[in-house]
């Protein structure tokens, strides 16, 4: 489960910081992390861990 859950965070918030990092550079730190997580989770939550828990169900049956 960490594994999957480090393969939706860690993507997308490299990309997010690529993104907004220019627009949040002057930021107060709190303020960038805030609009961060903001975008992140419900992309990970909705977006990206429906898809990766199927394909984990996936490998997980066609393993056994």
């Amino acid at each position: 489960m960490a594994v999957m859950i480090w393969l939706a965070v860690f993507p997308t918030l490299t990309v997010l910081s690529l993104v907004l990092g220019p627009w949040l550079s002057d930021a107060n730190p709190v303020l960038r992390t805030f609009v961060l997580a903001t975008v992140a989770v419900p992309t990970i939550v909705f977006g990206e861990m429906p898809w990766l828990q199927r394909a984990r169900v996936w490998l997980l049956t066609r393993a056994g």
